[in-house]
């Protein structure tokens, strides 16, 4: 069985996050669900169980952060063409998002954009043409871009 990743968000407005994920394409798993928490499915690996600030202090003593004020986690989705990643920070924005509080990125092989969901969490989305990691120059490129 392939490792799954379940990234847990606080949130202010457990309907709202919830249909702000919809719009992404995302889908909920009524299994995982509940008035307190929702999990968002992106793949059969991907969730993100958005959970109401009570719920979120069962798991950790620390005060929770605003994403608004402070950065937290960006956290990276890939996408399958340029034109997906274009979709995607779209319809966050039209979703009640924030599109692009970071500077696009286009390396020709390798293109992103960023949007912030209602509570600032910060999204990537990128698309690279994985045929161009064959040459060393663009494979180098690429890391570099990530790591910056």
């Amino acid at each position: 069985m392939p490792k799954l990743i379940f990234v847990n968000l606080p949130v202010t407005d457990l309907q709202r996050s919830t249909a702000f994920y919809e719009a992404l394409g995302a889908g909920k798993n009524p299994q995982f669900s509940d008035e307190t928490a929702s999990c968002i499915v992106f793949s059969e690996t991907i969730h993100v169980m958005l959970l109401t600030h009570d719920k979120y202090r069962r798991f950790t003593s620390k005060p929770i952060g605003d994403a608004h004020l402070a950065s937290q986690v960006p956290i990276c989705l890939s996408a399958d063409s340029r034109d997906d990643v274009d979709s995607m920070v779209d319809r966050a924005s039209a979703a009640g998002g924030v599109a692009d509080p970071s500077p696009k990125q286009d390396h020709g092989f390798m293109y992103g954009r960023s949007f912030e969901d209602p509570d600032g969490h910060h999204w990537e989305v990128m698309w690279m043409d994985m045929s161009a990691l064959g040459d060393q120059h663009a494979a180098e490129a690429a890391q570099a871009a990530v790591l910056a």
